[in-house]
């Protein structure tokens, strides 16, 4: 197995990206290869002090930033660690690819070496939700890849999530929920009592719709929706944990007798703030392409970028991509028969 890392990306590249790497090589039965400029890399690995010369280093000379459109900069910039990264993916070079790199240049490059799942019709970027007090997570899906969406695609979600949670997390017949104005069925526009209609025929675990307040709670294992709404839903329980865990630090230091109760509550305060870190999951899987991709917060430490490595290697060994592949086309298939049968009945 060969985890091919992103070296360029993300607001701490490459000295975090290496740093992550350092800490994974002795977890991970398999290869850690990073690309990107070959000399930034190295010299992150001797400001390290790491000579083990264990982890692979491949150069590509250019950098895909965040401020480029992202289709031009996949074609034009053949040698960026972006594009080169993906093709690896591609030939069998690398089972599987991780960047904290531009978004949208993830999914161009993705689309345009990789290719789709037969079957799905839009990629999906899912990301971990914790679910507080639990120690636990909810997969959200899509956040962001597809901000405006089809019932097609938030039933494909529901698949591809329930697969991903089930292959990668080992839970066993993952429950999935709709995210939606109202628990009740008739809730919502027409796009979710579409998309509810089709989740409750799928062969997955479907429970119905759930409102946004219900998700920190971990109301579910899968909480399917479109990328818009997934999107405002991620950024902004982000945005309100950042404040929350800001001014928690603010009123600590108000006065000497605060500070004492900080530092006798300091291990419960450190849990706290564990439960809200994203680096703790690591990387986002952009679920729907034909290989397996993950996307790292673009501020991700050496911690996140280690949990991602940790995170790919179940995807990769239990061929998530193959399974969810495999689900579609049953799927298909029976939608295909149904369709026939009813017409033959007609």
């Amino acid at each position: 197995m060969n985890i091919l890392l992103d070296g360029m990306g993300g607001d701490n590249a490459p000295l975090e990206i290496v740093k992550g790497a350092i800490k994974a090589v002795p977890e991970i039965d398999g290869q850690i290869s990073i690309i990107g400029r070959e000399q930034d890399i190295r010299d992150a690995f001797d400001k390290l002090g790491y000579t083990k010369g264990d982890i692979r280093v491949i150069n590509a000379t250019e950098v895909v930033t965040n401020n480029e459109a992202p289709a031009m900069a996949v074609r034009k910039k053949r040698d960026s660690s972006i594009t080169r990264g993906m093709g690896m993916v591609k030939s069998g070079e690398a089972d599987a690819f991780l960047s904290a790199g531009s978004t949208g240049a993830l999914l161009s490059a993705g689309l345009f070496f990789l290719g789709r799942i037969k079957g799905i019709q839009r990629p999906a970027i899912a990301a971990f939700f914790p679910k507080i007090g639990k120690n636990d997570t909810t997969l959200l899906l899509d956040c962001g890849a597809n901000v405006e969406s089809k019932p097609e695609y938030l039933l494909q979600n529901g698949i591809m999530g329930s697969i991903f949670v089930e292959k990668v997390k080992g839970v066993e017949d993952p429950e999935v929920k709709l995210l939606n104005v109202g628990a009740e069925e008739e809730k919502g526009d027409s796009l979710h009592k579409e998309a509810f209609q089709m989740l409750s025929e799928a062969d997955i675990n479907f429970q119905g719709n759930c409102e946004g307040r219900d998700v920190p709670f971990g109301c579910c294992d899968v909480c399917v929706t479109d990328g818009f709404s997934g999107n405002v839903l991620l950024k902004s329980s982000e945005g309100v944990a950042m404040t929350i865990m800001g001014r928690i630090k603010e009123k600590l230091k108000e006065s000497p007798v605060s500070m004492m109760g900080a530092a006798l509550a300091g291990g419960k305060l450190r849990d706290l703030k564990k439960e809200f870190d994203y680096s703790e999951e690591g990387g986002a899987p952009i679920l729907g392409l034909k290989g397996p991709v993950l996307k790292m917060h673009g501020s991700s430490n050496a911690e996140a970028v280690y949990n991602a490595i940790l995170k790919a290697v179940p995807y990769v060994e239990n061929d998530v991509t193959g399974t969810i592949e495999k689900a579609v086309a049953e799927f298909s298939a029976r939608e295909v028969e149904k369709e026939d049968t009813e017409a033959a009945e007609e």
